[in-house]
Order: structure tokens, then C-alpha cells, then sequence
């Protein structure tokens, strides 16, 4: 029972410590390598543990990049070698000495890394989509940002990493909102992979849509459309009926964008969904904290379309 207690004050100092940083548009980032001469970076929210790499099991027919099947705490978990997926010609002869345990939409997965360096702190205002950075991973760079001394670090799209070794979700058939023709939503995530699963899910819901890449974007398209919708005296709900936001994205992520939209008095009525993969009870509580009106993990097309489906017809 003492031993119960514990676990569970651990996990609500944990709970609180993470959201503490929701609206503050700082993300705390694991710096990692894979034996080349980059930099890597993953959410510290993603990272459950870190430690050396245990025995790996080999099974046939595994997927490009997954090295085997692990037994962790009682659990089989797939582990992939991260620089597998990455085009370099100066690729480590000795590479995933260390293993990054990680969760990714309600699932567990070890990423093999060459080492890791140390936990910072950065704001997403320092965070740019990789536009314009010319290298033959940017579509598996989600972003990129700069230490003190010049260091470039780049942020894995672990989704199209995901996408690449196990294939894309596949969207089953959902049936249709029932809204009129003219309603539209709004959504915007920093995946090329994500953003394609969210289109076809409103497209099977029968619903218009337009998008954003990043937070900045997003604030600055929705707060036109308000415009717009004021100087016309149309109802801005007709054309934004809900609004899905990704909390990790590049220069403002999901839980600054909700403040501000919870903060204009344009958008009162408008729901604010936010989807993402972080799947933890501490990020949900990040998202309650901000006043989002539901969570959803990703990328469960079936739980995505009931969770909007409502908010859409009411």
C-alpha cells in the first residue's frame, strides 16, 4: 500500500511539473545521437526510459529499420534503429549501444540510438519547420532548432518514421456527419504524414477543411477568417465549425495556439479538439489545463471521427 502511494505521488509531482509548462511555448528536449556527425532531439514528454540496449530478439520478416522484438517489464516491444531510416553515407559500423524507450500514440517502441547527451529546455518561438535546410532527410525532420554554441539540432518526424516501418493507418469507413454542406473545420499539424490521415477523415465525414503546418500559421489564418467573418456578417461557426490542433509544433505549439483561441471572444462556441501523440495522462492534463474541449491520441481514425462527430452536429 505505502509502496502504492509513492508510485502515485510520483506520478502526480510528474503530472504537475509537465503542466506547469502548458501555454509557456517551452518543450524540454532529449539531445541524442546516432553516430554521425547530427544532432538529434526528441520531446523529454516521449521518453519513458534510457538505458543500454538489451538482448534483441530477431524475427522473420521484420519490417526495414526494425532490428527485433524486446521483453521489457513483462512487455514484447519492437525496437528500431533510427539511423536505419536516415540517408547518410558516414552510417556508424557500431550504432544502438543505448536504447530510448519511448511512447508514440498509446504505443511502446525502443529507438536505438548511438548515445545520449543531456535533457535542455527551448522555446518553440526558436523551434522552424525545415523549409529551408537542404539535406535528403528534411522529410523525416519535423524541425529544427540551435544551442547556445551554434549546434543545430535536429527533431525526428517520428510519425513518417512509423508510417515508413509499419505502414500508413488505414482509414476504414466512417459514416457522415450530418452538418450541412457549407460547415468547414479547420486543423493544422506539423506531419506530412498526420495531416494526410486528417484530411481523409474529414473527407469520409463529408465535412470541408482547411489546414495549417505550425501555431503561427494556424493563429494568423483563423484570426483572417474571424476578420472576414466579422466585416461580412456571416457566422464564423458556419465556416469554422471546430477547430483540431497537434500540441507539438514548430515557432507555437498546440497549447499557446488554444490559449489565444480561447482568449478571442470570436471563436466562443468553437470547439478546440487537440490530437496528438503524446498519449500520456500528463499531457491530457496539459490540455485541460489550456482549455481544450477533448483529447484524442493518435491515430485511431475510428476514436477521431466519434470524438468530432458530435461537436460537429451539435
Amino acid at each position: 500500500m505505502a509502496t502504492d502511494l509513492v508510485e502515485k505521488k510520483n506520478l502526480l509531482d510528474s503530472v504537475d511539473a509537465r503542466t506547469r509548462l502548458a501555454g509557456s511555448n517551452k518543450m524540454e528536449i532529449l539531445l541524442f545521437s546516432l553516430g554521425t556527425r547530427e544532432t538529434f532531439g526528441i520531446n523529454v514528454f516521449k521518453v519513458r526510459e534510457v538505458g543500454r540496449t538489451p538482448h534483441i530478439t530477431r524475427t522473420p520478416n521484420m519490417p526495414k529499420g526494425v532490428e527485433g522484438l524486446v521483453s521489457l517489464r513483462g512487455n514484447v516491444i519492437p525496437v528500431l534503429s533510427l539511423v536505419s531510416f536516415l540517408d547518410h553515407q558516414d552510417k556508424p559500423v557500431e550504432q544502438g549501444k543505448t536504447m530510448m524507450v519511448a511512447e508514440y500514440s498509446k504505443r511502446t517502441l525502443g529507438f536505438l540510438v548511438h548515445e545520449v547527451d543531456r535533457i535542455i529546455r527551448v522555446d518553440w518561438e526558436k523551434v522552424k519547420a525545415p523549409e529551408s535546410v537542404l539535406s535528403s532527410n528534411q522529410g523525416l525532420i519535423t524541425a529544427i532548432t540551435e544551442l547556445e554554441n551554434g549546434t543545430l539540432v535536429s527533431l525526428l518526424d517520428v510519425e513518417q518514421i512509423l508510417a515508413n516501418a509499419f505502414g500508413e493507418a488505414v482509414i476504414v469507413d466512417v459514416p457522415p456527419a450530418q452538418v450541412p454542406e457549407e460547415i468547414g473545420v479547420f486543423f493544422v499539424d506539423d506531419s506530412v504524414v498526420a495531416r494526410k490521415k486528417i484530411a481523409e477523415v474529414f473527407d469520409k465525414l463529408h465535412v470541408k477543411h482547411k489546414h495549417a503546418t505550425n501555431g503561427v500559421e494556424a493563429l494568423t489564418r483563423l484570426q483572417g477568417l474571424a476578420s472576414h467573418a466579422q466585416q461580412t456578417g456571416i457566422s464564423l461557426r458556419n465556416e469554422v465549425r471546430l477547430i483540431l490542433v497537434d500540441a507539438e509544433m514548430p515557432e507555437m505549439d498546440g497549447y499557446v495556439l488554444t490559449k489565444y483561441i480561447k482568449a478571442d471572444s470570436r471563436f466562443d462556441g468553437i470547439p478546440v479538439v487537440m490530437h496528438s501523440s503524446l498519449s500520456s495522462e500528463a499531457n491530457r492534463a496539459m490540455g485541460q489545463a489550456v482549455g481544450v474541449d477533448a483529447y484524442v491520441a493518435k491515430f485511431d481514425a475510428e476514436v477521431l471521427a466519434d470524438t468530432l462527430r458530435p461537436l460537429l452536429e451539435r
